[in-house]
């Protein structure tokens, strides 16, 4: 039986550590060839160096999400090395950014939040869609947040730019349909890694105890959903947006 995704080019933002790096292991396991890209130049190479010794095909890509010219030059450099079959949008920013109340939120956090993942999740996409389309179409899998669905509180920006993640799917999964391009998201719930240490013990505690699978959500609890989105088998799938959360939230 072939792989799930045997012979495809995927980029997967964000993939230095936590949920970016199992997404990125998953896929190679299913056969992809990888793009891997990240602001966090050492720890994206020790990614690549880990993939590698398990035989995966990764090239590296150091790219700013919140500058322009740092994703123009690193699509440059993925147009040039071949075709590009799909896109994970993973990157964000989540490190640090609760604690306050909307009330005392601090505005450059909120603009760097925004200029990231929101901003920086449309300018990724916009600069994969002709690449993509040059394969006869393709799957992008962005990723939001279970946050957005419930409202977390005391996680503003967070969440403000998860809810964005959501609406930004539908619309991109409109526009780009006619192009054989499939947009959806992932909604995953708060997950045990790197990007979360800073999340206090009780916060998790709260998380498991509410949902239907009474336990802590790990990376790859959410790896399947992705690479079913990224494979044929949702070849009819389009628009849609799939809490992956342990039955935190319904939807």
């Amino acid at each position: 039986m072939s792989r799930m995704l045997e012979n495809k080019r995927i980029l997967v933002t964000g993939a230095a550590r936590g949920l970016g790096r199992s997404v990125a292991q998953a896929a190679a396991a299913q056969g992809a060839r990888l793009v891997i890209s990240d602001i966090l130049a050492t720890e994206l190479e020790a990614t690549a160096k880990c993939l590698r010794s398990s035989g995966a095909n990764v090239e590296t890509l150091v790219i700013d999400q919140a500058d322009s010219a740092s994703i123009d030059a690193g699509f440059s450099a993925i147009a040039a090395a071949g075709p590009l079959h799909g896109l994970v949008n993973n990157a964000a920013i989540a490190t640090g950014v609760g604690g306050e109340t909307l009330m005392d939120y601090d505005m450059a956090l909120w603009d760097r939040v925004m200029n990231v993942n929101i901003r920086g999740l449309w300018l990724m996409t916009r600069a994969a869609v002709p690449l993509l389309e040059e394969e006869g179409g393709g799957q992008i899998v962005n990723l939001a947040s279970d946050t957005a669905l419930w409202g977390a509180p005391r996680l503003m920006a967070y969440v403000a730019s998860k809810g964005a993640v959501i609406s930004m799917t539908r619309a991109m999964a409109r526009e780009l349909g006619e192009r054989e391009i499939r947009v959806n998201a992932v909604a995953p719930g708060l997950t045990h890694c790197e990007a979360t240490e800073y999340v206090p013990q009780e916060r998790y505690d709260f998380y498991a105890q509410g949902r239907a699978l009474k336990r802590e959500q790990q990376p790859d609890d959410v790896d399947g959903t992705i690479l079913y989105l990224l494979s044929d088998w949702s070849k009819f799938v389009t628009g849609q947006v799939i809490p992956v959360n342990g039955g935190f939230v319904f939807n």
